[in-house]
């Protein structure tokens, strides 16, 4: 049936409560339920390497239960119960979708980013008290194997440490190189090494344990993208099976494909895209370790959506930016639309996307926080370019905004705090750490998101801000404060806000602004290297500093944020404009509240088309000066 807006979100909802659907309530439950409707159609598939014709594995789901169930038994037998941890530290690869479905069907699985820093994986390891930890043997061009190490020796209560080997993916002549320039490391003492496939074809493809019929924690899933210190949101079965059933009753069944070349530890590669194929019986595919960000897999994107027959290609808004320089070379017929998600999608390489590739691109909102789905915009209806979309059923959005007597609901399209509420919200319990819940929720029943927004009179939800000030780079998020506090350590420097900078490409790129002690003196360019040897993640050094006299900051001395980030759209903008040839400048740029910030534009005979070309790839909006309000 056709998903085409409010009216169908709404007809869905009033079919039944969502309690009173015929549901799994296990992780477990539900992948036996798909196999059991669909047991040899193709589930998983990953391939190494990028080449279209190059070697692949694929499960089908019959097979997917059983290595599941195999990987399930192979935790269990090593102490993780239904409170016990697995973390696995891996690139995509098939072992990751088992060590995420056994580890979740066994105890609590938590992904973790195998790009962190030792210290912030450890971090992780200390804060979930994982027991066992899933990650690489040692190999080529890659430290995941000596950093997991590293970080498995700052966490005391890991016992195990189960390493897959990558060389079973390779054919000759690779095959036979590897072993000979394999890295030597030291591991981490005191922990058993194991070999996972080994230890996992030794177990049992049923399961030797009661999959008790509760709802409970199976994930642990980190924020912070690559950057900062993480918080730890736990996700219990019921959310998950959530975000599964969505995909199902409103976009997939069992004929389609999914290209995902996203990582296998982001909520939307796993809560979405892999539960979305377990709750329908689609086939979900991951190409390289690396994903988007792997070896050819840009130049080849249209040749692996021809060789896997894809319908949907799953994306982020700085991987269609590069997939739109790639002529289309295959036939992609199959293809039904593009996702894309993780960060905001601007105007202008939405329409030309969907006219240089003829493929629609569908907008959608989630957070690590509420499991992942929160609205979309549907795939039948309306796609409102900008827009986030509708809730999904059983979503509620609310906008609140503070007045003197506490926050209150706002009036459509007023602007004010997104905040959610749907089985994927774990309220009073959404972090690990219980203080960090503290005035999360609104009413006690809405996750306060932290991003600003509205909702239109059609009910579709719009960004137009973030409360929370995170900084999205290519939909990766970044901790400003890790900026700041390295700024911070400099002689010269009093104060330092870190904001995100328009970029054509990645959305965002972190840029600071500085404030010196009296007296003091140093170049942006000292700053800079200072940022290069004290921010720890490259993705997070600031490309930009600007020293200023003083900072703006508000009535109680904290910096006012949105006067740096007018500073910024204003020289990023006018850079772009002068590079290009243009006479037109940036004047002001004004806090519009229902767009938020917009470039007011003097255009000094310049055409709207010649203008919009050179800013349309940003996600900001701009006006001319003379006729705005």
């Amino acid at each position: 049936m056709a998903y085409e807006g409010m009216t169908d979100r709404n007809r869905i909802e009033a079919e039944m409560p969502w309690e009173a659907r015929d549901l799994p309530v296990t992780l477990y439950g539900l992948i036996s339920r798909t196999t059991e409707k669909f047991p040899q159609n193709n589930a998983v598939s990953y391939q190494i390497f990028s080449g279209p014709k190059d070697k692949a594995e694929t499960f089908n789901w019959t097979q997917l239960k059983d290595k599941t169930t195999q990987a399930a038994n192979l935790f269990r037998s090593l102490d993780i119960g239904p409170k016990d941890v697995v973390a696995y530290i891996l690139p995509n690869c098939n072992e990751a979708v088992l060590s995420l479905l056994g580890g979740g069907v066994a105890g609590i699985a938590n992904p973790i980013n195998p790009l962190l820093d030792e210290e912030q994986i450890g971090a992780i390891l200390r804060e979930t008290g994982a027991k066992v930890v899933v990650t690489l043997r040692a190999f080529p061009k890659t430290d995941v194997a000596e950093k997991t190490a590293a970080a498995v020796a700052l966490a005391p209560n890991v016992k195990t440490v189960l390493e897959v080997d990558l060389l079973r993916y390779v054919t000759p002549p690779k095959s036979w190189i590897i072993p000979l320039i394999r890295p030597k490391m030291t591991q981490a003492s005191g922990v058993e090494y194991k070999n996972f496939n080994t230890e996992l074809n030794k177990q049992n493809t049923t399961l030797d344990f009661e999959d008790v019929q509760e709802d409970r924690v199976a994930f642990y899933f980190h924020t912070g993208g690559t950057t900062g210190m993480p918080k730890v949101a736990q996700h219990l079965y019921s959310g998950t099976i959530y975000n599964g059933w969505v995909g199902a009753e409103i976009l997939l069944d069992e004929n389609d494909v999914m290209l995902c070349p996203l990582p296998l530890f982001h909520v939307m590669a796993c809560q979405v895209m892999l539960l979305g194929a377990l709750a329908s019986g689609a086939h979900v595919v991951f190409p390289t370790p690396q994903g988007y960000r792997g070896e050819g897999v840009l130049d080849n994107i249209w040749k692996l959506t021809e060789r896997w027959k894809v319908t949907f290609i799953v994306s982020v808004p700085t991987a269609l930016a590069a997939m739109m320089q790639r002529a289309v070379d295959a036939d992609i017929s199959t293809v039904k639309t593009a996702f894309s998600g993780s960060a905001p999608l601007p105007v202008e390489l939405f329409k030309r996307f969907e006219e240089t590739t003829g493929v629609t691109i569908v907008e959608g909102y989630g957070m690590t926080e509420a499991t992942c789905l929160v609205s979309g915009n549907p795939v039948d209806g309306e796609k409102k370019i900008g827009s986030i979309g509708i809730p999904f059923p059983y979503t509620d959005i609310k906008i609140i905004k503070g007045t003197d007597n506490g926050p209150i609901d706002a009036e459509v399209d007023e602007v004010g705090e997104i905040c959610v509420s749907n089985p994927g919200v774990y309220v009073g319990h959404t972090y690990t750490e219980a203080e960090k819940n503290k005035d999360l929720y609104y009413n006690e029943k809405y996750l306060r998101t932290g991003d600003l927004g509205r909702v239109d009179e059609d009910g579709y939800l719009w960004i137009t801000g973030r409360a929370k000030d995170l900084i999205i780079r290519g939909g990766h998020n970044i901790d400003p404060a890790e900026i700041e506090e390295a700024l911070l350590g400099h002689p010269a420097v009093s104060f330092a806000g870190a904001i995100g900078q328009p970029d054509a490409h990645a959305g965002e790129l972190p840029c600071a602004f500085v404030e010196l002690i009296d007296g003091a003196t140093v170049t942006p360019e000292e700053l800079i290297a200072h940022c290069k040897t004290h921010v720890k993640e490259r993705a997070a050094q600031p490309k930009h500093i600007k020293i200023m006299d003083e900072l703006p900051k508000t009535a109680v001395g904290k910096i006012f944020k949105p006067d740096l980030r007018k500073d910024a759209i204003t020289r990023v903008y006018n850079e772009a404009l002068e590079t290009n040839g243009l006479e037109t400048r940036v004047v002001s740029v004004i806090d519009d509240k229902k767009r938020g910030l917009v470039a007011r534009i003097e255009a000094n005979g310049v055409s709207d088309t010649a203008i919009q070309t050179i800013l349309g790839g940003f996600i900001g909006k701009w006006e001319h000066a003379e006729t705005a309000n």
